[in-house]
């Protein structure tokens, strides 16, 4: 009677160890799955954020040539009204 609880013992053990291994290698895959995510999304922040920086640089850009668009503006509408003030005299 005692070798059929050893027996039994041991075969409850190998049912649990192929269920341990069969679910380990499961986990892993499971866990390489997550880390995988999260690096891409890690990535995808990585690239949004270099956007917006470069975004940042285009604006910047736009706005100086507009503020000195609007400089050449008025320096041209001066120097016209400089000249219609010379023909006057």
């Amino acid at each position: 009677m005692e070798n059929g609880y050893v027996i039994l013992g041991i075969i409850a053990l190998l049912f649990l160890s192929m269920y341990g291994y069969a679910y380990f290698s499961v986990a892993i895959v499971k866990i390489k799955q997550k880390r995988e995510a999260k690096r891409l999304l890690a990535k995808e922040e990585l690239r949004r954020q270099e956007s917006i920086e470069k975004q940042k640089l285009v604006d910047a850009k736009v706005q100086k040539f507009n503020e000195r668009k609007e400089e050449i503006h008025r320096e041209l509408v001066l120097l016209e009204k400089m000249k219609k003030k010379q023909r006057v005299s």
